[in-house]
């Protein structure tokens, strides 16, 4: 609707001629002597109005009460309203400024400066209201597209998901190992992640970096694919040879993942490449393949090394039975597989009963 009406809120009857007067030739004019009346406008005709010019200020009353109403009923904030007066006291331009009011219009009248002052704040006005609008749609169209990359990413992530699912599917198939590994190392990882991110906030783990670390750990050995039969269901001990071909699945599952595997999430293939090369890696420097030592290994690769040996000691594999989980802690923490940094070590001794029962949870059948 067209804002083209100016009311005009005037109790006295000359005052209220000379203003119709004055922008009749421009504007429809609503002109009326008192404070009923003007409301009854302002309720039905508010989309249509284009400025209110107001003078209810009769002495006897609150000056100031009538304002203060339209305050309360939100007029003020839709529609620019200007204040008629001859007072001149800088405390009651203020007063008038502190309930809403725009501009003043003072008695005696000066036509053209009145239609140049009324015209002036009926375009600002204008102009801020659309500038509202149009922020509103914007806000309103942004939202609605936000929603929808939601939609689309929770799409993506699920089919991310559902291919690292399928990708560690076969990697548990072709070692023969239980299809509870996975669950259990996604669950040891965010487990003890959790512990970390508690207690040393100096490694900047949360929530989100969890997520990620949790799902790449499901590829940390998706290098085994490549490796012969003969070596990975060997039974027996390995001979020289043979370990360092297991020892490659590193390298060539950072290779897969670095080549062959198309997400389109980047910072989850940066994990999941430093997690697949160096899981294998020590604290102490005698790690594997890379030999890096102390905290040249990324905390993810740390976190799912210690996962990946705790569930290698708990579980049957075809070189040997299951140890509980009481000698598997102790094997740990005592170095015997391998060194851990104290902060691990620490961040572990805090999660043993929750490792425990995650193993009871996902035990092989």
């Amino acid at each position: 609707m067209v804002r083209d009406t100016i009311l005009i809120l005037e109790y006295d009857e000359t005052c209220r001629q000379q203003l119709t007067e004055i922008f009749q030739d421009k504007y429809k004019i609503q002109a009326v002597s008192n404070e009923k009346e003007g409301v009854s406008i302002l309720r039905k005709q508010a989309a249509s109005l284009a400025v209110v010019l107001v003078n209810l200020l009769i002495p006897a009353k609150d000056n100031f009460q009538v304002l203060e109403w339209l305050c309360e009923k939100k007029f003020v904030n839709r529609i620019p309203f200007i204040m008629i007066t001859s007072e001149k006291s800088a405390q009651y331009e203020k007063k008038g400024y502190e309930c809403g009011i725009v501009s003043y219009i003072k008695k005696p009248f000066h036509p053209g400066i009145i239609r140049q002052l009324v015209d002036n704040v009926v375009e600002v006005f204008q102009y801020k209201m659309q500038l509202e609008i149009t922020i509103k749609n914007q806000t309103e169209r942004l939202k609605k597209q936000n929603a929808m990359l939601k939609v689309m990413a929770e799409k993506q992530k699920h089919m991310n998901e559902v291919l690292v699912d399928s990708l560690s599917n076969i990697v548990e198939f072709r070692n023969l190992e239980s299809e509870q590994h996975i669950k259990r190392m996604r669950a040891f990882t965010r487990c003890l992640g959790t512990s970390v991110m508690e207690l040393y906030p100096e490694y900047e783990l949360a929530e989100e970096k969890l997520d990620i670390i949790e799902w790449a750990s499901s590829l940390h050995d998706i290098g085994k694919i490549v490796i012969p039969d003969h070596i990975i269901l060997k039974a027996g001990k390995l001979t020289e040879d043979e370990y360092e071909i297991i020892k490659s699945h590193t390298t060539k599952g950072a290779e897969i993942i670095e080549k062959q595997l198309h997400l389109d999430s980047e910072i989850f293939c940066e994990y999941a490449y430093d997690i697949a090369r160096h899981h294998h890696e020590k604290y102490d420097g005698n790690g594997y393949p890379d030999g890096l030592k102390g905290e040249a290994i990324s905390i993810a690769a740390q976190i799912v090394s210690l996962v990946d040996v705790y569930d290698a000691l708990t579980s049957k594999r075809v070189y040997k039975a299951a140890y509980k989980t009481d000698k598997a802690y102790q094997m740990i923490v005592n170095g015997q597989s391998g060194a851990f940094s104290s902060k691990l070590l620490k961040a572990f001794t805090e999660v043993r009963e929750e490792f425990e029962a995650i193993v009871e949870k996902y035990k092989d059948e």
